[in-house]
């Protein structure tokens, strides 16, 4: 909560606390603007609102995906968009901006961009489909083979189109939660919050499939069903969050690994901080870059990767040492 008021107050235009507080609760019927500007109160509303709504939704299911992830490959160093998620999406947009429809339709580029991380992670279960199993390390390599693909597939598309396309198209690569609107809350509302709910609510099977398929098996639990669930609902979360917000990369990994850390590997309570605080954290990142540099703003992408990289070196040098 104190990340989501610092989001609406911080900025190239700053608004006093109180007055956040009070727009807030007049907007909610429950009490009055007070001392609010008209447009500060617009502002708020039309422009701040959506904006940490769709940060708060964007880091919350990164953040539920990388649990997921993590837990099912039993890999701290798991991010979503392993599974070709990102590289899928990227797909969809460039194919989006390409065609033209994003001229025609606010829609049409997230959309495009959900379309096409479900249609990769769909080609990454297939090539890892074996005699009615999923071998976490097939599945692995097909992420990594099906995202290569696409990345040039990406490529090939961008040669073929003209600069003012390529500038859209890198603009929305970096990941970015300006010009963010209630419709891009809506879209992502839906798959995010639900694919989170079902996660927290199979969070016991997911400590169970972290101990290995033998055990899973040996306690009867049918790990095929479940591992494609925990695949789903990953990439529904990653998916979503990605259509509206770009490629934000490494808050599914920062973020479960630090949560890991101070409340320890139980998924029922590390996925719900994890869900809290991956908001938190992309609120954190975007606020800062909104008012780091005066008159200009460093998106949210940048921030997370300035701040994600020397952690996950961090977690791999780690990682060598326990080996």
């Amino acid at each position: 909560m104190l990340m989501m008021v610092l989001s609406l107050s911080w900025g190239q235009m700053a608004i006093p606390f109180s007055h956040v507080t009070d727009s807030l609760q007049a907007g909610m019927g429950l009490g009055t603007a007070g001392q609010v500007l008209p447009n500060e109160d617009a502002v708020i509303w039309h422009i701040r609102l959506p904006r940490t709504l769709v940060g708060f939704l964007t880091g919350a299911g990164l953040a539920a995906a990388g649990v997921a992830l993590q837990g099912l490959f039993a890999n701290p160093l798991v991010d979503p968009g392993i599974i070709g998620v990102s590289s899928g999406a990227s797909v969809g947009a460039i194919a989006a901006i390409a065609s033209g429809l994003t001229a025609v339709s606010l829609f049409a580029l997230p959309l495009c961009a959900l379309a096409g991380a479900l249609l990769a992670v769909s080609l990454t279960v297939a090539l890892a489909w074996r005699r009615g199993r999923i071998p976490v390390l097939t599945l692995l390599l097909a992420g990594v083979v099906v995202g290569m693909f696409l990345a040039a597939t990406t490529a090939l598309i961008l040669t073929a189109v003209n600069e003012s396309k390529m500038q859209e198209y890198l603009f929305w690569t970096i990941g970015g939660l300006d010009y963010r609107r209630w419709e891009h809350v809506f879209l992502a509302l839906g798959p995010i919050s639900v694919s989170i709910v079902i996660l927290c609510l199979l969070a016991r099977q997911l400590n169970i499939l972290a101990l290995g398929e033998t055990e899973a098996k040996a306690v009867g639990l049918p790990v095929m069903r479940i591992r494609l669930l925990f695949l789903l609902l990953a990439a529904t979360a990653t998916a979503a969050a990605v259509s509206i917000s770009g490629n934000i990369g490494f808050v599914g990994l920062v973020v479960p690994h630090m949560m890991r850390m101070l409340i320890g590997p139980d998924h029922r309570r590390l996925l719900p901080a994890s869900v809290i605080a991956g908001g938190a954290f992309l609120l954190l990142c975007d606020t800062a870059g909104r008012v780091l540099l005066t008159g200009t703003e460093i998106r949210v992408g940048i921030m997370t990767a300035f701040v994600g990289t020397p952690y996950f070196l961090y977690l791999l040098h780690r990682q060598q040492r326990m080996e």
